[in-house]
């Protein structure tokens, strides 16, 4: 195999020349990581509006704008070309409510998560691995801080119960308005995190296991059944995608140990934490799959079954959020939502938008590549939140809008590779998931300093760092 590595890295040197970057590259590229990164961080600060966040995607879209910062490609045109025919079509129904204000507001919203997907997508189609690694310790560090907040919050310590609860600290909330929001949140992070200690990549194991323990308490602590279901359903998805990928008889034995010494561990701590009364009744309460408000004709799910009919008679759906004027609720459902806000037009292109990244995610997961880590990942996280739309609405959280950035972005970077034939498919089958378990090269994030407390490191696959010096001119500086 090193053989194999040698000489794809030898060919590429002598076809291209070597790679030259100069200072004053280097120290934009770290600028720009940095930004990426606080970028990120900010994603946990959803109590406030305007938040930071959407301060700093103005900043990130300023430093990335430049030579080298993004990377369109023709893959991400039918994200693209949806999602602005979704928004589209949500400005036309619009017409008749300009005058209210949050109706305005809601489809502004709409557009501009839109915005922050595709540039999403084109940050990752640059440089996939080294920006990747940026985002995810960007996330845990925001992950890890909006979990200590809400444990906090949920314990009145200091008495900042109010800040980050609800209903009288019965729910943790941590730097959002509502749980069930905050808990989704929190799954990605300990998704990637969990990833890097089944690969053994973690540098530090025991901080990584801390990690995962802080924000898993924080998603239990919201008391959402949404979050309790991402968390099962996307960590089982990660474990099953990596058995699945991989030919390391090593590695299966290792995910096998460390699953089953992971569940015994959460049985443990859940026990542990039903001996205190309050948490107790919240979890028994919570924990039924219906609640008294999602039953009877008037309930959730009546109010959707109730809403169908109308919804056949209108092109232009009810305008957005005129559902709960007719229905008392709003939909709590993202499809039906869909529909009902945006029209039939942007309805069916929310659903073809989602059939289109059903395509891409699967496709790029179960493929063989230098990719392959990393789509398995987001993967596991966006395919189960997906899934929850069907139960609550998603289309305004931020991080789902990430997720599909990520998605696109490295299938993107995927298609680019492989039409330039920048590594060997042998070799990446090798290097993926395969061999004696992940064939990895230890290497810092970029933004240690930023986010060394809570970032996963995520590791090159030594094809991709062998074809970097075959990158053509127009990829690098």
């Amino acid at each position: 195999m090193q053989a194999t590595a040698r000489f794809a890295g030898g060919q590429a040197i002598a076809l291209t020349g070597r790679r030259r970057t100069g200072p004053g590259r280097l120290r934009v590229e770290a600028l720009r990581n940095s930004i990426l990164w606080i970028f990120v961080a900010c994603g946990a600060t959803a109590a406030i509006e305007p938040s930071p966040y959407e301060f700093m995607f103005l900043v990130a879209a300023a430093a990335f704008a430049g030579a080298n910062g993004l990377m369109f490609d023709r893959s991400m045109a039918p994200m693209i070309v949806l999602m602005a025919l979704f928004n589209a079509s949500g400005f036309l129904v619009l017409t008749p409510f300009v005058d209210d204000t949050k109706s305005v507001m809601f489809v502004c919203i709409s557009a501009y998560m839109a915005l922050t997907a595709i540039f999403l997508a084109a940050i990752v189609a640059k440089d996939p691995l080294r920006r990747m690694r940026v985002i995810r310790s960007g996330y845990a560090a925001a992950g890890v801080g909006a979990a200590a907040l809400g444990i906090v919050g949920y314990f009145d310590i200091a008495g900042l119960g109010p800040l980050f609860t609800l209903y009288d600290n019965v729910r943790a909330t941590g730097p959002f308005k509502d749980p069930n929001v905050f808990g989704p949140f929190l799954v990605p992070p300990i998704v990637w995190t969990a990833q890097d200690l089944l690969l053994g990549r973690a540098r530090r194991p025991l901080l990584a296991a801390l990690a995962i323990v802080t924000m898993t308490l924080g998603a239990f602590l919201s008391f959402s059944r949404g979050a309790w279901g991402d968390y099962a359903a996307s960590i089982g998805l990660l474990i099953a995608l990596t058995l699945l990928t991989t030919n390391s008889p090593r590695l299966r034995r290792r995910i096998a140990a460390l699953a089953i010494a992971g569940a015994i561990c959460a049985l443990i701590t859940l026990m542990i934490a039903l001996t205190i009364p309050e948490i107790r009744d919240m979890f028994v309460e919570r924990a039924s799959l219906v609640q008294d408000y999602d039953a009877g004709e008037t309930g959730r799910f009546g109010n959707q079954i109730r809403s169908l009919p109308l919804l056949l008679e209108r092109f232009s759906g009810f305008g957005p959020l005129q559902f709960h004027k007719i229905f008392i609720e709003d939909p709590h459902e993202t499809y039906l939502n869909a529909f009902a806000s945006y029209g039939w037009i942007g309805g069916l292109s929310y659903v073809a938008f989602t059939a289109v990244a059903l395509f891409v995610g699967w496709r790029l997961t179960l493929r063989k590549g230098p990719f392959q880590i990393e789509a398995i990942a987001v993967w596991s996280c966006l395919f189960v939140q997906l899934v929850q739309g069907l139960q609550i609405d998603t289309d305004h959280w931020r991080h789902l809008y990430l997720l599909f950035g990520l998605i696109f972005g490295l299938a993107a970077a995927d298609r680019i590779d492989r039409r330039r034939g920048l590594f060997a498919p042998g070799l990446a089958a090798k290097r993926s998931l395969g061999g004696d378990g992940v064939g990895v090269a230890r290497e810092p994030a970029p933004v240690a300093r930023l986010g060394k407390c809570a970032q996963s490191v995520v590791h090159l696959p030594q094809a991709r760092q062998m074809s970097e010096v075959a990158v053509p001119p127009e990829r690098r500086a």
